[in-house]
């Protein structure tokens, strides 16, 4: 949840624009939700899930691309 807020915060300040890697990242996001859920509902224990990293990597790409675009 506080990786939603912080990426929408994000995506609205800097982005503003769908389309973007946050974008797509939010997406990818909520997929790894429905796969977790996915995993408990069969009775798999939670070691094996790798906790979703793509918000904050496509952050870091979307803020390097603002930070380094020609004005």
């Amino acid at each position: 949840t506080l990786m939603l807020i912080v990426g929408a915060t994000y995506y609205l300040t800097f982005t503003g624009v769908p389309g973007t890697a946050t974008y797509y990242a939010l997406i990818m996001t909520v997929y790894t939700w429905i796969a977790k859920a996915a995993w408990f509902s069969l009775g798999y224990p939670y070691d094996f899930i790798v906790t979703p990293v793509w918000l904050p990597s496509a952050m870091l790409l979307d803020l390097v691309y603002w930070a380094t675009k020609k004005n």
